[in-house]
């Protein structure tokens, strides 16, 4: 798929635009002013693969923590750029503390609380002379929940005068295009340089996403940064958000993603990573991990052993991915098929780097691997699960130990 062409704009040292991988993104959900625990949550997505990450600046005592929470990553190691994120008070803040300011790596504004509206332009030329000052790029936000309340009515009235108005529906939608393509203006005509302009324009249906976007796509080349404003918990947030990304991804619209997931209580706000991860990996746009094909079973395979592997398989690649990727550069191109059949199994097998098509009902108790397209052993016995991995292993360090290029 070709990506459509946008200048590349520098968040710290992450470039996002055309030229470059789209970005992985995720956000807090602890109080910025708790360093400790906000430090904490940020090496967890870093870990799980973000590559950036915004946080909430909207008190004080959140913008007085940014500058702490800065230098406590920078000591563990950590180099993610941070993006603060800016409602109703950010003129004020990033004026009352410049350490906060130089801190952040890009600023997220919203036009409909700290907008380019009639009355709120002093505020957001504020926040746009700031971001000059410090050198920094910055986000214009438009969120179809906070949206320009004074420039909707304006499009309404607009809409009224029409042959054939729309709807109010597809007003709105308008009127988001709208208010991120005029507030951009805007921050050029203040003296923001083009290429220090990402657009967002979030609302929370795909089929309006796939609208928006593809409006903005035709009428601007900034980057843009996609995401639902709210997906919703577990199955239901990751299909509606895999739904309204894919489609543009697939368009070649979008430089940076988020899935904005709510996390189920006690689980991990890692979890947005990972799906937007895997949407990207699925596209074919990135390549995180080593890849595990599984058949989902049928009547042949009422055996539970081909799915017992398949996720061990599994844990055993994320077990080993810290330690593969900094011995094996290029490891995280390995495919591998655990099929459980013969049917479909071997076909599949030797479309992967490393395959195992194990028996079926009825079936004899042999399981062929294939490495490379051919048959390479054929295992049985009790210790089928060990001697794969061993196959792995030993598959892994002559490969990739020699970083040699990714089969096609």
């Amino acid at each position: 798929m070709t990506r459509r062409k946008t200048p590349t704009v520098w968040v710290g040292s992450v470039p996002i635009g055309s030229e470059h991988p789209v970005v992985v993104q995720s956000m807090t959900n602890t109080p910025t002013a708790d360093v400790e625990a906000t430090v904490a949550q940020i090496r967890e997505l870093v870990l799980a693969g973000s590559e950036l990450v915004r946080l909430t600046v909207n008190t004080e005592a959140a913008a007085r923590a940014v500058p702490e929470i800065k230098a406590r990553l920078r000591d563990a190691g950590i180099e993610v750029p941070l993006v603060g994120d800016f409602h109703f008070n950010g003129h004020l803040l990033l004026r009352k503390y410049p350490e906060t300011a130089q801190a952040l790596d890009k600023y997220r504004i919203n036009p409909g609380t700290v907008g380019a509206g009639r009355q709120q332009d002093p505020n957001f030329r504020t926040m746009i002379e700031v971001a000059l000052e410090f050198n920094k790029p910055v986000r214009i936000g438009v969120n179809w929940g906070s949206l320009d309340q004074g420039l909707l009515r304006e499009i309404m009235d607009q809409n009224a005068r029409r042959p054939n108005p729309k709807s109010a529906h597809e007003v709105l939608l308008e009127t988001i295009v709208e208010s991120a393509v005029r507030s951009a203006e805007l921050a050029e005509a203040y003296g923001l340089p083009h290429d220090r302009i990402i657009l967002s324009a979030k609302v929370s249906h795909a089929p309006d996403l796939w609208a928006v976007y593809r409006a903005l796509a035709r009428r601007v080349d900034y980057p843009l940064h996609l995401g639902l404003t709210e997906a919703g918990m577990g199955a239901q947030g990751i299909v509606a958000s895999t739904a309204g990304l894919a489609v543009l991804l697939s368009e070649g619209i979008g430089d940076t993603i988020r899935v904005s997931l709510t996390p189920e209580p006690g689980t991990s706000r890692a979890r947005e990573v990972e799906v937007a991860k895997l949407i990207l990996q699925s596209l074919g746009l990135r390549r995180f991990a080593p890849s595990v094909t599984a058949c989902p079973g049928c009547g042949r395979t009422t055996s539970t052993f081909f799915q017992e592997l398949a996720q061990t398989v599994q844990q055993h690649l994320e077990r080993r991915m810290l330690e593969w990727k900094a011995r094996y550069p290029g490891v995280e191109n390995l495919k591998v098929a655990v099929m459980g059949c013969v049917v479909n199994g071997p076909g599949e097998s030797k479309h992967a780097d490393v395959g195992i098509s194990l028996p079926g009902t009825g079936e004899a108790p042999r399981a062929p691997v294939y490495v490379d397209g051919r048959l390479y052993k054929t295992l049985q016995g009790p210790r089928i699960a060990e001697e794969f991995m061993e196959i792995l292993e030993a598959y892994v360090a002559q490969r990739f130990g020699r970083a040699q290029p990714a089969r096609d």
